[in-house]
């Protein structure tokens, strides 16, 4: 397997990597604009396919806050061409990792031992690689452990990485220059959360603890004695990615037990602890032989303030959102409508939230959902281009919504893009106020 000796660590080295990136992509529409006359049916295929291998390269070396991007990014399934998706989701949990002289070095640095004086077998080479971190195996007193190290240099660099893919971030998201930055500090502190792994060794804990009842559901023990601020130790659990499992399921009714145990975890989360793990993508989730679904991953926790919390749940009753007075009333709460709008603004932006609402809060209405209703995903799709598409939403000069719709609105998309993959039937009842 392809190893990393090095890792650039400097904004400057970084910004290299990326401004190379830049030239490719400009080749490669140089190219396509030629294909396009002669080749017209394939030619943006073509160009999403180059477009989507030569960033995910550029990106998968830096590790960090830029890899991170395209890890958030291949989660946008209804809204990203599937060039992107299918790239962007090897940083799920299959990067090249950090080479066996780097890992000593870097164990070194936090512990002043190598990995072999504190446990008593340690493999070099990585199992998983990811985006902030590299899983390897190890045994202590006879117990299989997992211990997972972050890359050298990834909490230094996030807010120069930001700074680095914001004008991309922006010119795909239609993200406007004034008032953007309440936005980017927000994804900003998630990521230096995500790079504190004393935290995450206490928000795994708890979370463990608070979720241990919901059936089909286990989580890894932690172990702060061989564990620091760079270096988690836990127990070692086997089973299938969610991604591997969900190509070879061959029971739905398996599928089903997980995605009910999947939804249970996260409405336990959102509505009992007002807080969830943010980061609901495959590499995240093992399932074992015995048919339990695995949390292993808890560097992103979104706390949801009660502000937030209310308005965005009352308008997930269908009453509500069909109420014209409280469905304003909500829209203002949410930082969706402003006083300083114009009576169109307020218009354009009511019928584009309700629109958005009714489609998004339909697993709410019913005892029942099925996840596997392709009808549900190809409207949110189609929802997805119209609105990329429309020139009247990208004349607005004003970003809308509260700084929290970036976790919650990323946690449901990719719940609701796991229980897809499962084409999973849940009772969505369990655990709602």
């Amino acid at each position: 397997m392809e190893t990393i000796d090095s890792i650039p660590t400097s904004k400057i080295q970084r910004a290299s990597r990326l401004i190379t990136t830049g030239v490719k992509i400009g080749g490669n529409y140089l190219k396509y604009y030629g294909e396009k006359i002669t080749n017209p049916e394939s030619a943006r295929d073509n160009l999403n396919s180059n477009n989507a291998e030569d960033i995910y390269d550029g990106l998968k070396n830096l590790k960090g806050s830029a890899l991170k991007l395209a890890q958030m990014l291949s989660m946008e399934k209804n809204f990203l061409p599937q060039a992107y998706v299918e790239k962007f989701s090897l940083s799920q949990y299959s990067v090249p990792p950090l080479s066996a002289p780097l890992v000593n070095k870097t164990f070194r640095k936090y512990f002043g031992k190598a990995p072999l004086d504190l446990f008593d077998t340690f493999n070099p080479n990585a199992i998983n690689a990811a985006s902030i971190g590299q899983v390897h195996k190890a045994t202590k007193n006879g117990k299989e452990l997992a211990v997972k190290i972050q890359y050298p240099g990834v909490a230094e660099s996030i807010s120069s990485d930001l700074s680095l893919v914001k004008p991309i971030a922006m010119k795909m998201f239609n993200i406007q220059a004034k008032d953007s930055d309440k936005y980017f500090k927000e994804v900003e502190t998630k990521l230096t959360e995500e790079t504190n792994y004393i935290l995450e060794i206490a928000q795994s804990t708890e979370v463990a603890l608070a979720c241990a009842h919901i059936p089909g559901l286990r989580f890894p023990k932690y172990y702060p004695e061989y564990s620091c601020e760079r270096v988690i130790t836990m127990d070692w659990m086997t089973g299938m990615h969610l991604s591997e499992y969900t190509r070879s399921m061959t029971d739905q009714t398996v599928s089903n037990k997980i995605g009910q145990a999947l939804w249970d975890f996260y409405m336990f989360q959102v509505h009992q602890l007002r807080k969830v793990h943010a980061d609901p993508h495959p590499g995240n989730f093992l399932v074992d032989e015995e048919e339990n679904l695995i949390a292993i991953d808890f560097g992103c926790m979104k706390e949801i303030p009660e502000a937030f919390y209310v308005p965005y749940f009352e308008l997930a009753n269908a009453e509500n959102l069909n109420n014209p007075v409280i469905f304003r009333e909500k829209l203002f709460e949410l930082e969706i409508l402003t006083n300083k709008d114009m009576p169109e603004e307020t218009v354009y932006f009511s019928n584009l939230f309700r629109e958005i609402l009714s489609l998004l809060t339909q697993p709410f209405q019913s005892e029942t959902f099925d996840f596997s209703d392709e009808q549900f995903f190809g409207k949110l799709a189609a929802l997805g281009e119209k609105y990329a598409n429309d020139k009247e939403l990208r004349k607005m000069n004003v970003n809308r919504g509260s700084k929290h719709f970036i976790y919650i609105n990323r946690t449901f998309f990719g719940l609701f893009s796991l229980l897809h993959d499962l084409k999973a039937t849940v009772d969505t009842n369990q655990f709602v106020i």
